[in-house]
Protein backbone atom coordinates (compact mmCIF):
# COMPACT_ATOMS: atom_id res chain seq x y z
CA UNK A 1 0.00 0.00 0.00
CA UNK A 2 1.26 3.48 -0.92
CA UNK A 3 0.44 6.68 0.60
CA UNK A 4 -2.04 7.56 -1.59
CA UNK A 5 -3.95 4.63 -1.45
CA UNK A 6 -3.74 5.17 2.48
CA UNK A 7 -5.42 8.52 1.90
CA UNK A 8 -8.10 6.92 -0.25
CA UNK A 9 -8.68 4.17 2.07
CA UNK A 10 -9.42 7.01 5.09
CA UNK A 11 -11.04 8.84 3.08
CA UNK A 12 -13.53 6.24 2.27
CA UNK A 13 -14.14 5.32 5.93
CA UNK A 14 -14.43 8.83 6.88
CA UNK A 15 -16.85 10.40 4.28
CA UNK A 16 -17.43 13.15 7.08
CA UNK A 17 -13.96 14.55 6.17
CA UNK A 18 -12.74 16.43 2.50
CA UNK A 19 -9.99 14.64 0.83
CA UNK A 20 -7.63 17.66 1.63
CA UNK A 21 -8.36 16.87 5.41
CA UNK A 22 -7.32 13.27 5.18
CA UNK A 23 -3.98 14.59 3.48
CA UNK A 24 -3.37 16.16 6.50
CA UNK A 25 -4.02 13.87 8.87
CA UNK A 26 -1.57 11.42 7.45
CA UNK A 27 1.04 13.88 6.84
CA UNK A 28 0.53 14.97 10.47
CA UNK A 29 1.15 11.04 11.58
CA UNK A 30 4.09 10.67 9.16
CA UNK A 31 5.49 13.63 10.16
CA UNK A 32 5.63 13.21 13.72
CA UNK A 33 6.70 9.64 13.70
CA UNK A 34 9.74 11.25 12.01
CA UNK A 35 10.58 13.99 14.34
CA UNK A 36 10.76 11.57 17.38
CA UNK A 37 12.78 9.25 15.60
CA UNK A 38 15.17 12.09 14.19
CA UNK A 39 15.07 13.10 18.28
CA UNK A 40 16.32 9.73 19.36
CA UNK A 41 13.00 8.86 20.44
CA UNK A 42 11.21 5.05 20.07
CA UNK A 43 7.62 5.25 18.47
CA UNK A 44 5.48 2.12 19.62
CA UNK A 45 1.92 1.39 18.13
CA UNK A 46 0.54 -1.20 20.16
CA UNK A 47 -0.35 -3.97 18.31
CA UNK A 48 1.31 -3.10 15.16
CA UNK A 49 4.93 -2.47 16.21
CA UNK A 50 7.69 -0.19 17.25
CA UNK A 51 9.92 1.94 15.17
CA UNK A 52 13.47 2.63 16.57
CA UNK A 53 16.49 3.69 14.88
CA UNK A 54 20.04 1.99 14.85
CA UNK A 55 23.51 3.53 14.22
CA UNK A 56 25.61 2.03 11.52
CA UNK A 57 29.89 2.17 11.48
CA UNK A 58 31.53 4.49 9.44
CA UNK A 59 32.59 2.31 6.55
CA UNK A 60 34.81 2.03 3.18
CA UNK A 61 32.54 0.76 0.54
CA UNK A 62 33.10 0.35 -3.33
CA UNK A 63 31.49 2.01 -6.50
CA UNK A 64 29.76 -0.84 -8.54
CA UNK A 65 30.49 0.87 -11.77
CA UNK A 66 34.00 1.21 -11.30
CA UNK A 67 34.79 -0.28 -8.09
CA UNK A 68 36.32 2.27 -6.04
CA UNK A 69 37.13 2.61 -2.93
CA UNK A 70 34.24 4.79 -1.49
CA UNK A 71 34.66 6.26 2.22
CA UNK A 72 30.63 5.60 3.48
CA UNK A 73 29.71 8.18 6.81
CA UNK A 74 28.26 7.12 9.87
CA UNK A 75 24.79 6.94 9.91
CA UNK A 76 21.47 6.47 11.81
CA UNK A 77 18.66 4.53 9.80
CA UNK A 78 15.01 3.54 10.88
CA UNK A 79 14.56 0.02 12.20
CA UNK A 80 11.03 -1.41 12.81
CA UNK A 81 10.00 -4.10 14.69
CA UNK A 82 6.75 -6.09 14.45
CA UNK A 83 4.23 -6.11 17.65
CA UNK A 84 3.15 -9.59 18.38
CA UNK A 85 -0.35 -9.00 17.19
CA UNK A 86 1.03 -8.06 13.62
CA UNK A 87 3.07 -11.04 13.41
CA UNK A 88 0.39 -13.66 14.79
CA UNK A 89 -1.84 -12.42 11.94
CA UNK A 90 0.51 -12.94 9.19
CA UNK A 91 1.68 -16.01 10.55
CA UNK A 92 -1.66 -17.81 10.63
Amino acid sequence: MIRSELVQLLGTDNPDLSPREVERIVAIFFDSITAHLAAGKRVELRGFGAFSTRARVARVGRNPRTGDPVDVEAKSVPYFKPGKEMRARLNV
